[in-house]
């Protein structure tokens, strides 16, 4: 097991330090021989002609022999062009290959000294890049044996170990104790050892999971007689997780539960994975489900079929069935006034009141619908943003606040810093076509897979443009078609590309969002709305598609760098 300085890096996991570091550290801890010693977090600072020259590491890799290996660990998608592979820095992009040679050179100018007047010894290097596969290793600007990719993850401490070849195993005739001892202190006393949440990279889905839990943790551990929770919980607070974990915990103690939303596709993923028998519907599927077991028959294909629908169930006399000792209702602020009671009638059975939890979000009320102001209420209030990278969240902020002056603010908890937001500009109906295109390309060559991007329409599904396609340039499109079948599902076309309204996919999240059809007279409350509940689905990475009238209003609220 080799030697990691410093050695309480595993902590850091648990303090929230950087998680990327800490998978990379661990597959050291275990694949490295004993007779290498792994820093990590290693800077230094050299000062030239009155200018100062920060230079940075991820990891350096010693031997017995005083040979040095350093590991700059490039997480995220990386861009191949004719020159080299590209990475983005402070909003400009730079040259993989240049960055790792003057990073060499900075180290071998700042030992010089700190060996008096020793001869340097050799260094070398690696590119592990686990976040992306270098298509082109030829091409990249450097020695394809230097680079460790996502096509290879597992073999990173062989090649480690293959790069500095003799030297990694135990102490030979080339050793020089009092240079291994020079460099060892140089860079102990180098490391950056207070942690940069910023800086933190590697798993979004997991990192956000566990930082978003809170809400759940802290939220259940609350009483009152009757019990009812109000949680206001901004995009990515950590709301779906809390409803999950009631769903768990009646589960657990063979209580009915009954969880309600407006969408029906939020209904369907939860379905996918809350506790086995749990009733997860929306409200229209929770009436058609009260009718059908009293005998009533239902034509979806009418018009108007889902207002009666409600109609018929509100008018039906609550049966000890339909009784529940948990109502989780979520999207609540898309709720109608008229169906709260309905569903809170249904709650509680002999002798026990039960337990309603009400989760919503004023920053998407797409439909404004009347605010819920209960009475007797608990009320939690939760503006943290776990699931938006950092420059994503700005965004989102400013959105918030020109809608909601004076109330609390979406506070940026992720972190991740993220890329910039990219907009693409179209005129006419067949520019929007060919920006949605040219929008989708760019994900693709950031490293999405198409079962990662999530294309959603600013506008309705009766007024887009791109809802009545089947394909988008090369793309299979998969749309919801409009029609339902004889048991109220929906039907879906074809396709590998997800095509959404804004409308049906809240409540959801993809890790890319294209988010197209934007366009908006004025920046008014309802398209900041819309706009903030189209961004707030993606959890790395936001393209947007404008019509060009609107690109400007979008560019002020963006990032400058």
């Amino acid at each position: 097991m080799a030697v990691i300085i410093p050695g309480d890096w595993r902590a850091s996991e648990v303090l929230g330090g950087n998680a990327r570091v800490i998978e990379t550290l661990a597959l050291f801890a275990r694949g490295l021989p004993a007779s290498l010693t792994v820093f990590h977090g290693v800077h230094w600072t050299r000062v030239e002609r009155g200018l100062a020259s920060i230079g940075e590491i991820d990891f350096v890799v010693l031997a017995p022999s005083g040979h040095l290996l350093l590991i700059e660990q490039k997480t995220g998608f990386l861009e191949e062009s004719p020159d080299g592979l590209l990475m983005r820095h402070a909003g400009r992009k730079k040259l993989v290959r240049v960055e790792v040679d003057r990073t060499v050179d900075a180290l071998r100018r700042r030992l010089g000294p700190a060996l008096q007047g020793a001869a340097v010894p050799e260094i070398g290097y690696l590119l592990h890049c686990p976040d992306y596969h270098v298509r082109e290793p030829g091409s990249a600007g450097m020695d394809p044996a230097r680079i460790v990719d996502a096509s290879a993850p597992d073999t990173l401490c062989q090649r480690v170990i293959t790069a500095l070849g003799a030297d990694a195993g135990s102490n030979g005739p080339a050793d020089d104790p009092l240079i291994a001892n020079r460099l060892h202190r140089f860079f102990a006393n180098e490391l950056e050892l207070v942690p940069d949440a910023s800086a933190m990279v590697g798993r979004a889905e997991a990192i956000v999971t566990r930082l978003s839990g809170g809400l759940a943790t802290w939220a259940r551990r609350l009483d009152a007689d009757p019990f009812r929770l109000r949680v206001l919980g901004t995009a990515g607070s950590g709301k779906t997780q809390l409803a999950l974990a009631l769903l768990q915990d009646a589960a657990r103690d063979g209580r009915e539960a009954r969880y309600i939303c407006f969408n029906r596709p939020l209904a369907d993923h939860l379905a996918r994975v809350a506790p086995a028998g749990t009733s997860v519907q929306t409200y229209h599927q929770w009436c058609e489900q009260r009718l059908r077991a009293a005998g009533a028959t239902i034509d979806f294909r009418s018009a108007g079929a889902f207002a009666d629908l409600v109609s018929r169930a509100q008018a039906l006399a609550a049966t000890e069935s339909d009784r529940v000792d948990l109502l989780v209702v979520d999207e609540g602020q898309d709720i109608e006034p008229g169906w709260r009671e309905d569903m809170f009638d249904k709650v509680g059975r002999a002798g026990a009141r039960g337990r309603i939890v009400w989760l919503e979000d004023p920053m998407q009320n797409l439909y404004d619908r009347e605010p819920f102001e209960p009475d007797g209420w608990i009320t939690l209030s939760t503006p943290s943003n776990y699931r938006s990278p950092r420059r994503l969240a700005r965004f989102l902020t400013r959105l918030h606040d020109m809608a909601h002056a004076g109330r609390e603010s979406v506070i940026a908890e992720s972190p991740f810093v993220g890329e910039r937001i990219e907009l693409f500009g179209y005129a006419d109906t067949e520019g929007l076509a060919d920006a949605s295109k040219r929008a989708i390309t760019a994900a693709l060559r950031a490293g999405f897979r198409r079962q990662d991007i999530a294309l959603l329409s600013f506008a309705g599904r009766e007024r887009s443009r791109l809802l009545s396609l089947d394909t988008l340039g090369p793309h299979a499109l998969r749309r919801f078609t409009g029609q339902y079948d004889l048991f109220g599902s929906p039907r879906y076309s074809d396709g590998d590309l997800v095509l959404e309204t804004v409308y049906r996919f809240k409540g959801q999240s993809a890790p890319c969002v294209i988010f197209t059809e934007v366009e908006f007279e004025t920046l008014d409350a309802r398209a900041r709305r819309k706009l903030f509940v189209g961004a707030s689905r993606a959890s790395m990475r936001l393209f947007v598609v404008a019509s060009q009238a609107c690109v400007p209003a979008l560019e002020s609220l963006l990032d400058d760098d």
